[in-house]
């Protein structure tokens, strides 16, 4: 999977963490956080005036992740045209945004409905030929 990784940071499941990885070229960046509760992944457009999140996606839940205390690894990486994104932790995809589609995939699928109204329209749902994206 070839993609320009933008942001790495280590993670401790459970303690306050954001990380951001902008866009090489385009006004987009992706926001991992964890806000010692719960981990999403924001897609935003820094373009627009006002709300620039346009999609959100919850990636895990604290209390369901096993090996919390072990340190993690995350990385935002990007597509060589900067429209596509990848959440790795621990180098395993959790999560796509593509820009162009506007269209979010993650491996929890939630929320199933989108949440802006013009983002992932048919939901979350994990694809496997998401990765395909960065080929």
């Amino acid at each position: 999977m070839p993609i320009q990784v933008t942001a790495e940071q280590e993670l401790i499941v459970g303690e306050s963490t954001v990380v951001a990885g902008d866009a090489p070229e385009s006004p987009f960046v992706a926001v991992f956080e964890d806000d010692g509760q719960t981990g999403y992944f924001y897609a935003l457009d820094t373009s627009i005036d006002g709300q620039q999140i346009q999609d959100a996606m919850h990636i895990y839940n604290v209390a369901d992740v096993a090996d919390r205390a072990k340190p993690s690894t995350i990385k935002i990486g990007w597509s060589t045209d900067s429209h596509k994104t990848v959440l790795l932790i621990n180098g395993y995809p959790h999560a796509v945004f593509d820009f162009e589609a506007r269209r979010g995939y993650c491996r929890t699928g939630f929320p199933p409905a989108p949440s802006n109204g013009t983002w992932s329209t048919s939901g979350h749902a994990w694809d496997e030929s998401c990765i395909a994206l960065f080929s």
